[in-house]
């Protein structure tokens, strides 16, 4: 064998560390930006200024006592939790499907289901919006959870889509064989084999709920006003530094919910990894 040249060795170190250079380079333009809302929403004062004059729990304090943002939260927890609760099941049943089939429809279909990622979503709220007047499902609770589970649907099938590509549905086969139903084939096997894959599209799916605005802006009414669209409406009217303790909290709930994701997807390949061929 012969020996690695120093003059090599030296030129993949320093391909090395431009590449880590590089890369801290831009994780640093893409979340420094974001990370700069949290010591500001400790300032004490009522101006946003960098540095701060010292620490307060000022404008959480406001944030828990403002009767307009607390019932902008519970307006986002009801929506994502309901578009949750309809999106997975019908993001699993459709990452299902698209798994075991073998048609050549079968990109046409992923584009139909995999549009409103695509489809700018200003489009998309336009669109709901012509649609949904007709039918009196603007301005209601409704509504909003119809347009949002469009927007989160994709999501759910291209992640537990992700997690059936290694799966073995001859196991199906054989539960069929011993007499179960589809039903049980379903709910007794294939759900139990996928579970870090379907939690992990629900994840998405709240989040992505719950982080909308475009669309709420469009459908939502007064009393269905959300946490994003309180922020929104703050910004255009007039600039508290309590929009800061709510965007705080935002990107705190966010960063948990995909490190949990991320941990459900890692379960799962470990899941698949480890089952017998």
């Amino acid at each position: 064998m012969s020996a690695v040249s120093p003059y090599r060795s030296a030129a993949q170190r320093g391909g090395r560390i431009a590449l880590i250079l590089y890369c801290a380079i831009v994780f640093a333009f893409l979340v420094l930006p974001i990370l700069i809302v949290i010591p500001l929403s400790f300032n004490p004062t009522a101006f946003l200024v960098l540095p701060t004059d010292g620490l307060s729990l000022r404008w959480y304090e406001a944030l828990i006592d403002s009767p307009a943002w607390m019932r902008a939260l519970r307006n986002s927890l009801a929506v994502a939790i309901a578009t949750t609760a309809v999106a997975t099941p019908l993001g699993t049943l459709a990452a299902i499907g698209l798994a075991r089939m073998e048609s050549r429809a079968k990109p046409l279909v992923v584009a139909i289901l995999t549009a409103p990622l695509v489809v700018p979503v200003v489009v998309v709220a336009i669109a709901f919006y012509f649609l949904f007047a007709p039918l009196g499902l603007v301005n209601g609770f409704a509504g909003l959870v119809i347009a949002h589970t469009v927007l989160a649907t994709p999501f759910v099938v291209i992640v537990v889509h992700a997690s059936l590509q290694d799966f073995d549905f001859e196991v199906l086969r054989a539960a069929s064989s011993l007499g179960a139903s589809p039903t049980t084939v379903l709910y007794r096997v294939l759900v139990p084999l996928i579970a870090p894959g379907i939690a992990a599209g629900a994840v998405f799916a709240f989040m992505t709920s719950f982080d909308e605005t475009v669309v709420a802006l469009f459908i939502a009414g007064p009393d269905q006003r959300t946490l994003p669209l309180q922020m929104w409406e703050g910004v255009r009217e007039q600039i508290s530094p309590a929009i800061t303790a709510a965007a705080t909290l935002l990107v705190i709930a966010s960063a948990a919910l995909l490190g949990a994701a991320e941990l459900l997807r890692r379960r799962s390949e470990r899941i698949n990894q480890s089952r017998p061929e």
